[in-house]
C-alpha cells in the first residue's frame, strides 16, 4: 500500500484513481501537527509515502508565514523522517516559487533556490528538512497544476468565457502548465522505481510542454472549447498580487526522463481530457 497525505487536492484525486492507494484527509492526518503525520506514517507502514498535500494559498501565505512553514516545512521533514526510520521511499511535492523567477532560461535542479515569496521559502524549508532526514526520497518541482478538480486556471477561464467576450491575462509571465493525473502518474512512477532503486533519490522536475504564457495558455483553453471570448495580454505590473509571482516559471525536465525515463507531458492533450471530464460532469448535472 501507499499511503497519500490529502484526499481532496488536484494531485490526491488523481492518485486515489490508481490502486494500492489510502488516501488520509484533514480529518485522519492534521498537517499543522508534524508529530501526529510522523505516527500516521509508522501506524499503517506503507510501502511507500507520497506528500500530495500542502498549504498552497500562496498570497494567505504572506500573512500565515508561521503556518505555512509548519505545514509545508516542519511537517513534510516529520514525514521524511519516519520514512527514514521505515526504510521507505517519500515522494514529495514541490514548486518552481523555490526559484527567484528570474531570467528566461528553464530553471535545472542544479540551480540555487531564491523564493521570492513566503510560500517560497516555506516549500524551500520542506526541501531542506527532507534532505536532512536521509531518507529515500523525490522532491518533485511541478508548475502551474491544472485537472477537472478543485479551483484551478482552467475553470476560472471556462467560467469566464461564459461571461464575457473579452478578457485581460498576464503575459510575461511563462511557465509549462501541467495535468494533475500526469503528475499523479509520475509519483506512482517515482514511488515504484525507488523502491527498487534508493540510488535515484534526489530533486527532479516535472510540468507540461511548450512553455507558454498565462494569456496564450487561456486562448488555447477557448480554442479548444470553440469559445469567441479573446483574452488579451497585460504585463504582471498590470495585475498586482499580495505575494510576488515568478516571471520564469520554465523546468529543465531533462534530468526526470534520464533518470526514470518520464518525458515531459504536452498540456493540450491533458487539457482536452480535463474538458472532456468537465463536459461529462456538466451532462450529469
Amino acid at each position: 500500500m501507499i499511503l497519500v497525505f490529502g484526499k481532496m487536492g488536484q494531485i490526491a484525486t488523481e492518485l486515489q484513481s490508481h490502486k494500492d492507494i489510502f488516501a488520509l484527509g484533514r480529518e485522519q492526518a492534521d498537517l499543522s501537527n508534524p508529530g501526529v503525520c510522523a505516527e500516521t506514517i509508522k501506524h499503517y507502514e506503507p510501502r511507500a509515502v507520497i506528500n500530495a498535500a500542502a498549504y498552497t494559498a500562496v498570497d494567505q501565505a504572506e500573512s500565515e508565514e508561521n503556518l505555512a512553514n509548519t505545514i509545508n516545512g516542519d511537517t513534510p521533514g516529520s514525514m521524511a523522517n519516519a520514512c527514514a526510520d521505515l526504510d521507505i521511499p517519500f515522494i514529495h511535492l514541490s514548486t518552481d516559487y523555490v526559484f527567484d523567477g528570474t531570467g528566461a532560461i528553464p530553471w535545472s535542479v542544479a540551480d540555487t533556490p531564491n523564493p521570492k515569496n513566503a510560500y517560497g521559502r516555506s516549500k524551500l524549508k520542506g526541501e531542506q528538512l527532507i534532505k536532512a532526514s536521509g531518507c529515500t526520497h523525490a522532491i518533485l518541482r511541478t508548475s502551474w497544476v491544472i485537472s477537472a478538480h478543485g479551483n484551478n486556471f482552467v475553470k476560472t477561464m471556462l467560467r469566464l468565457s461564459e461571461a464575457r467576450d473579452q478578457i485581460t491575462v498576464v503575459d510575461d509571465q511563462i511557465g509549462g502548465p501541467t495535468c494533475a493525473r500526469d503528475i499523479a502518474k509520475a509519483c506512482i512512477s517515482f514511488a515504484e522505481q525507488l523502491i527498487k532503486d534508493p540510488s535515484k533519490s534526489g530533486i527532479y522536475h516535472y510540468s507540461g510542454q511548450p512553455n507558454v504564457s498565462w494569456c496564450q495558455f487561456a486562448n488555447a483553453i477557448f480554442e479548444q472549447i470553440g469559445s469567441k471570448t479573446v483574452a488579451s495580454p497585460i504585463p504582471t505590473t498590470e495585475y498586482p498580487t499580495t505575494a510576488l509571482r515568478p516571471i520564469n516559471s520554465r523546468l529543465d525536465c531533462v534530468f526526470t526522463q534520464s533518470t526514470f525515463g518520464i518525458a515531459r507531458p504536452f498540456w493540450r492533450d491533458g487539457l482536452g481530457k480535463i474538458l472532456r471530464d468537465l463536459e461529462g460532469e456538466h451532462d450529469k448535472a
